[in-house]
């Protein structure tokens, strides 16, 4: 059975404007669809405009020109309001900066987007539970996450997105401030995520991240250069931007 796509990209452009008439053109024409359960990286290095893609896809921001559907929803034609409403239904955001509250519980930052859909505070606490016991952090819902490892931190930031069941994670170099085991043992919660059935976006500039997604995009200056398998992709594969 063919799997529909969750997100559709078509002739995407984003321009930044600045004081003095000056504009920066960040996004170039860029065109892709992501299926329904895929793990895609979106690589490029620093300045090539992966980030400003990743908060387009997220939601967070819109194109200056170009259709972006998510979930068969047209960004275009929403408002900020609707924006945000997308957002905590069918988003969850995983950031480099775990973006936690430190003087809170791990209970109540992983429970944190459900209070924005007016959930109560026993059904909440109860989705944190099972969301700390799918990312193995059940027994720790009570500590402030300035008493866990970096690793975990950054664990109860993937449970804190999974909390509002969406049908996609974004994930934003999530391993940057991490070494190089306990990023192996996120990404593996990543790639035990996709099993499952959720449709996984990751933004890296590292290989090492990139090799658990099967699919890999590429953006240099702007511009989409490679769409394929990751194990696929070579130097001499990239199209001219």
């Amino acid at each position: 059975m063919k799997k529909s796509p969750v997100i559709e990209v078509k002739h995407l452009y984003k321009t930044y404007f600045m004081e003095g008439g000056n504009s920066q053109l960040v996004l170039k024409d860029i065109n892709f669809q992501i299926n329904e359960g895929e793990f895609v990286a979106i690589m490029g290095p620093s300045g090539s405009g992966k980030s400003t893609l990743m908060n387009i896809l997220g939601c967070l921001d819109k194109p200056t020109k170009g259709h972006y559907v998510l979930d068969n929803y047209d960004i275009e034609t929403k408002d900020d309001i609707e924006l945000a409403k997308i957002r905590g239904q069918k988003i969850g955001f995983v950031f480099q900066n775990f973006n936690l509250m430190m003087k809170r519980s791990i209970a109540d930052n992983v429970s944190l987007p459900l209070i924005y859909q007016k959930i109560g505070e026993k059904e909440r606490y109860k989705r944190a539970l099972q969301m700390l016991k799918k990312v193995g952090l059940l027994g720790y819902q009570k500590r402030p996450p300035s008493q866990i490892s970096g690793g975990m931190q950054q664990r109860v930031a993937i449970a804190r997105a999974l909390v509002n069941n969406p049908s996609i994670i974004f994930a934003d170099e999530p391993t940057g401030n991490l070494d190089s085991k306990t990023s192996d043992e996120i990404m593996e919660l990543f790639t035990e995520l996709n099993k499952q059935g959720i449709t996984i976006v990751l933004v890296t500039h590292e290989d090492d991240v990139a090799n658990y997604a099967t699919r890999m995009i590429k953006i240099s200056d702007g511009c989409k250069v490679y769409d394929g398998l990751r194990k696929d992709y070579s130097k001499e594969k990239e199209i001219r931007c």
